[in-house]
């Protein structure tokens, strides 16, 4: 489990002596999460309340799955209206620029309602946008807590926490192997008769057009028994 310069948490993976690698972060993470989640809870003894905005893709979708399945471990409680949100997160799209314009408008409106309410609200940015903007979204007002890449949804309670002692908290990092391929998706939509199921996440094909190389990463693929 290692911290880079920019203050970015990663998983360092150890291997055995026969060279195949040996899956110990997920269960130091496993760990953290419990701990973090005997602390999630505000003065009147309730969990803390998560809302949760997804823009973009059918992989945003699948993402904020992950994140909901993440922070709920945590000790975080969903909840659909931002205005009783302790912590409020976006997963946002960067494939055009009125994707992010969206976003900026809505962070204005979040900075709005902070200023009215009687005790803090965290503010995160998820996914594509964060990832290609990293520390600029940091710079000039203060409209975010968070700034998290789509390869660092794992860190999130440590963000949160992190934000909520007063601190900007951002990962952006991108992973050679991240797949949340062990993490079970909480399903956003209870009644629907389908879901998501990633197979791969990232590209290599670099094509001219197309930013998800630079925000996603490079191609990796879950195995057969995990999907």
């Amino acid at each position: 489990f290692v911290r880079s310069s920019s203050g970015g948490v990663g998983i360092q993976a150890q291997t055995s002596d026969d060279g195949d690698a040996m899956d110990t972060g997920t269960h130091y993470l496993d760990a953290v999460w419990r701990r973090e989640g005997e602390m999630q809870e505000v003065a009147d003894g309730r969990k803390k309340r998560m809302y949760l905005e997804t823009y973009g893709c059918q992989m945003n979708v699948s993402d904020s799955e992950i994140v909901w399945s993440i922070m709920q471990q945590a000790g975080y409680e969903k909840t659909e209206d931002y205005k009783n949100a302790d912590v409020i997160l976006l997963n946002t799209c960067a494939i055009r620029d009125n994707a992010e314009a969206k976003i900026w408008n809505r962070l204005q409106h979040f900075k709005q309602l902070r200023k009215k309410k009687t005790h803090p609200v965290t503010v995160g940015l998820l996914g594509c946008m964060a990832e290609r903007l990293k520390t600029k979204l940091l710079e000039g007002e203060r409209l975010l807590d968070i700034v998290a890449g789509p390869d660092a949804y794992r860190d999130l309670p440590r963000l949160v926490h992190q934000a909520d002692g007063g601190q900007t908290a951002v990962n952006v990092m991108l992973s050679a192997d991240e797949t949340y391929a062990d993490i079970a998706p909480v399903r956003l939509g209870k009644n629907n008769l389908s879901a998501f199921v990633t197979i791969m996440r990232g590209c290599d094909n670099m094509c001219s057009y197309c930013i998800v190389p630079f925000t996603r990463g490079r191609e990796r693929s879950r195995s057969i028994e995990s999907i």
